[in-house]
This record gives structure tokens, sequence and C-alpha cells, in this order.
């Protein structure tokens, strides 16, 4: 929307810096004529930003300007401080850090304990119930190799447990679902790869640094070929795992079957996956139907069991 972009070309310029429009367009993935469209809006509402021509020219803000807290309502302070708290917490860059600080610095006196605890309704923690930090030191790392342009080495674990040496030129964090990403144009494919954190291994930022590729968006809509792999199995769950299995699907597919126990319709996809996902819930879970998901739950059991004896 064009009011977020603006509000976000508002945020840079907050920060105090002069900054190139161009760097501006990259960093919102727009044209740089939209980019000075958007400093016309911010003009027009009262805003002084001020362009600087020559070789270490760009736009920036009149100096000694304030911003004035009633541009924004008590939910927009709300909305801006819940994203910029959390966006801090999981990334802890100094240019967060600033613009939080200054946000807060122009929150009406009035309303300010209002908006903090309105704000405070949102908390996102990119760590795990049982990490150990190593997410959110890779979420560092990657971040000042963002901003830096430098290269990323690392060595990767694929799906299949493979592991191959990788140097990176990283252009954006991804967070999709509960997992972090890094997309980046990886010099050992001679493309662009998406690199889930979780796999990545004596992370290190080198010395090299890169000149920005024109990168595109990742592909994340997924739903088109899920379905069309996807198929649903029958599921006897006990009452106690429930909750898990919610997780994964919605209630409407639950059926009572006695008291402790339900039907369900389990959507389900022939693959490694989600195998390890039906043999995640123990004894508590039991595959009703079709025949063949049995029968392979019943080999892997089985080769469990061997090796455990």
């Amino acid at each position: 929307m064009k009011s977020d972009r603006v509000m976000s070309v508002l945020m840079v310029l907050l920060e105090g810096k002069r900054v190139r429009a161009q760097d501006l367009a990259d960093r919102l993935e727009v044209s740089v004529r939209t980019v000075y469209r958007d400093i016309d809006t911010l003009c027009a509402a009262g805003i002084p930003v001020r362009s600087i021509g020559g070789a270490k020219g760009g736009v920036e803000l009149m100096p000694g300007y304030r911003l004035d807290g009633r541009l924004f309502s008590p939910e927009e302070h709300s909305a801006l401080l819940a994203g910029l708290s959390n966006l801090s917490a999981m990334l802890g860059t100094d240019a967060l850090a600033r613009t939080l600080s200054k946000l807060r610095g122009i929150l009406p006196d009035a309303q300010t304990g209002a908006i903090e605890r309105r704000a405070a309704q949102i908390v996102i923690d990119p760590e795990p119930w049982l990490g150990d930090g190593r997410t959110k030191q890779t979420l560092e790392i990657v971040e000042t190799a963002l901003e830096a342009r430098r290269l990323l080495a690392f060595a990767y674990l694929d799906r299949f447990g493979n592991r191959s040496e990788r140097a990176v030129e990283p252009c954006r964090l991804v967070l999709k679902g509960d997992q972090w990403y890094f997309q980046g144009y990886c010099l050992l494919r001679n493309d662009y790869r998406l690199f889930r954190l979780s796999r990545m291994l004596d992370v290190r930022m080198r010395e090299e640094s890169f000149l920005p590729r024109e990168a595109p968006r990742p592909e994340l809509d997924t739903g088109e070929i899920v379905a069309s792999l996807r198929a649903e199995i029958t599921l006897r769950v006990h009452a106690s795992a429930v909750d898990r299995v919610m997780e994964y699907c919605a209630f409407d597919r639950f059926t009572p079957d006695g008291d402790e126990y339900y039907l369900v319709r389990f959507p389900f996809i022939d693959r490694e996956y989600y195998y390890d996902r039906l043999l995640s819930f123990g004894d508590r879970c039991e595959c009703v139907a079709p025949a063949r998901v049995r029968e392979k739950l019943r080999q892997r059991i089985r080769r469990l069991a061997e090796m455990y004896q």
C-alpha cells in the first residue's frame, strides 16, 4: 500500500542520514520515480524533505526538524511501536533501535501509557522453546552482511543431510511460517537460492564485498503445488494429542469416536516429512486408512524397533 511505503520512507529519513533516492528505491523495491512521488506526498503533508545534488547528494529531512506526533493516530503509533519493537528484538540493528527511540520521543504525553500497552500486546520471538540461541546469532550475522554488502560463507545441510560449502551474496531475509530464511546469489550454483537459517553451519562474513544485483522475489506461495499433491488419510487420535494434531489440521475435521478418541480427516502428502510428523505423535495417534500408509508406517516402526534391540 502507498501509505505503508510513504511511512517506510519517512522512517528511513528519521534516522537523520542523507540517503540516495536509488538506495530508497532498492530497499522498497520500487522505481526512483515512485520514491520521488512519495517524497512529494511527505512534503504536501508538511514534512520538510530536501534534495541535495552532487556526488554525495540525496534526500534528507531539514536539519532540526522534529516530527509532530499528531501525524499518527494512537492506533498507528501502537502499530508502529509493535512492529519496530519486534523487529528490533529479532534483528538488533542500531538503525532500528534509533528509529524506535525517535518514535517513542514523539508519543503524545497524555496517551503514552495506553499506546505502549497496546504495542506490548504483540510479541514475536524467533527462537523456539528449546532453542540454543543459534537462530538469533545467525540472523544478526546475515543482517550485518546485508547492510555491509559482504559475502556470507557457511556450510549448508539440505533436507537429505547432504553438506555443501557455500559463498553467497545475501539480498533479503525471509520469515515464512515459523522459519527464517535468507535469499542470496549462490556462487556455487550461479543462481539465487533460499537458505533455511537452521540448516546453516559455521556462518561467517567474508571480507569480499559485492555490487547489488536485481534479485527476483522468492516464490513463497506453494499452495497450488501442495494442493495438487495432498490427499486425505484417516487418523484415530487420543484426546491428549488433539492440541498437537490441530497444529496441522482444523478442528472441523475431527469427529468424536467414543469418550477419549477422535477420527480425523488429516491432510497428507506421501513424503518423508509427513511420515515423520505422524510418528511424532507416538502411540496416541493411529493411521486407520489407507492401507498403504499404514504399511509404510509399520515398516518405519519395525526399523526403529530393530535399531533399539
